[in-house]
């Protein structure tokens, strides 16, 4: 037998490619393969090779990306999906399911199409997310990370892939060079991965925000995220056709108090926009506690406050354009406003 001899008694046809290079040894036996067979395949020079215990490639030479890939997510899932023995007659499905397993780390990242992580072929772990109790250990090229809480799955080129945030957070969680922390926080925001709550929240759940390195990254992804949101509250007035408002200013009553800055306000009509831009940490409480009293205390005074969050620009800008016009049209029902200062902010 040679590598391109087909197995039996069950071909490979209805496999995808890849998936006819890399089968468990259980699946082998499955297809007439005995254990004594395959290590004589996978010895040293020979046509197979064991890329993984119990993972097997069916061609010699370096395997590629894509392989490693599938290898990790077999060997991590293979207890789950080896376990009921096929029924005569019956196919594999084209695809295997890779149950409560995906790629997560920077194998994630580059699957999710980040630049600023390296290619996979020169990994040299692929992280697979599996439940805590899973009884796994990492070997080879296989990094095995538990999580007390599976994230669901985006599926990526055929390949379960964890969300942006959580593949963020494990990937951090490995590396100690501040700048290549800081670009992939950077790239995750200004690529429109995802938004910064969802990237903090994960880091504080992961407990890296109190790595000096993380949080100076963090604050520079804050910072971008801000940036961004503003820009988009920019574009959200100007395409819907809403009336300009002074932008970023304080407000103050006369002689009195500072009242909070704003992002945006409409003297007239007495109407506020604030962007939501809190990061999850351990002060968040307080933080909303602040917010609340600011907007309580606005209001009282008759001005409309209209909270709005980077994610609700991002994905239903004109959900919010028509909030913001709403309250526009209501102020000539309300009762005048209490007059207050407005400066830049």
């Amino acid at each position: 037998m040679n590598h391109n001899t087909p197995l039996s008694p069950r071909p490979l046809s209805h496999l995808s490619e890849v998936h006819r290079r890399v089968l468990t040894t259980a699946q082998l036996r499955a297809h007439g393969v005995p254990a004594a067979e395959v290590n004589e395949q996978c010895r040293p020079d020979g046509p197979w090779q064991q890329l993984l215990p119990g993972v097997v490639l069916l061609h010699p030479g370096p395997p590629t990306g894509e392989e490693r890939l599938h290898a990790v997510l077999t060997y991590a899932a293979r207890e789950r999906t080896t376990g009921v023995p096929v029924q005569p007659g019956a196919e594999e499905p084209h695809r295997p399911t890779y149950a409560e397993t995906m790629v997560t780390g920077l194998a994630a990242l580059t699957l999710h199409g980040f630049t600023s992580a390296p290619p996979l072929p020169s990994l040299d772990h692929i992280d697979v997310l599996v439940p805590r109790m899973r009884r796994l250990r990492s070997t080879g090229c296989a990094r095995i990370v538990r999580t007390s809480a599976l994230p669901v799955a985006q599926q990526v080129k055929g390949v379960p892939v964890a969300p942006v945030p959580r593949a963020l957070a494990d990937a951090v969680a490995e590396l100690s060079d501040a700048n290549a922390v800081r670009r992939l926080l950077t790239e995750a925001v200004r690529g429109g991965h995802c938004e910064p709550a969802a990237v903090v929240r994960e880091l504080n759940d992961a407990k890296l925000l109190g790595r000096p390195h993380v949080v100076d990254a963090v604050d520079s992804l804050l910072a971008e995220g801000r940036a961004i949101a503003e820009d988009r509250l920019y574009r959200m007035v100007s395409e819907y056709g809403l009336p300009d408002p002074v932008w970023n200013v304080d407000l103050r009553l006369p002689g009195g108090p500072h009242l909070g800055g704003l992002d945006a306000y409409w003297p007239e009509q007495a109407v506020a926009v604030e962007l939501d831009t809190r990061a999850p940490r351990q002060d968040e409480d307080a933080l909303w506690s602040e917010y609340a009293r600011k907007r309580e205390h606005l209001e009282r005074l008759g001005i409309t406050v209209v909270h709005i969050t980077p994610k609700k620009l991002r994905d239903a800008m004109e959900q919010q354009a028509a909030v913001v016009r709403t309250a526009l049209m209501a102020s000539a029902d309300r009762d005048p406003a209490a007059y207050v200062v407005v400066l830049p902010r």
